[in-house]
């Protein structure tokens, strides 16, 4: 990931926000991968997901060289084969 938040010489203020908690439901391994990629980057996944849609939004890749290589191996450790093409053809298992 590209993180800035104490990287380089240039200063930002902060910028108050109001967040909100929310039942948001994702696959149980993309979850996986999400979580250790937060810990790793010592974030929380709430502030991993918000970068990752802020670089979305702005048509922006929100990960680096070497972030995208941890990625494939947290992929392969919990075995998350999805790739984008599925990503509108996901349908949740029946418990």
């Amino acid at each position: 990931m590209y993180v800035f938040m104490s990287q380089g010489k240039q200063e930002y203020q902060p910028v108050e926000v109001e967040r909100v908690q929310t039942g948001v439901r994702l696959e149980k391994r993309m979850l996986k991968v999400l979580k250790a990629i937060a810990e790793q980057k010592d974030m929380t996944l709430g502030d991993l997901l918000e970068g990752i849609v802020l670089h979305a939004f702005e048509g922006e890749a929100p990960f680096s060289p070497q972030t995208l290589k941890e990625i494939e191996q947290f992929k392969t450790l919990y075995g998350m084969t999805l790739k984008a093409t599925d990503s509108h053809h996901l349908k949740e298992r029946k418990r």
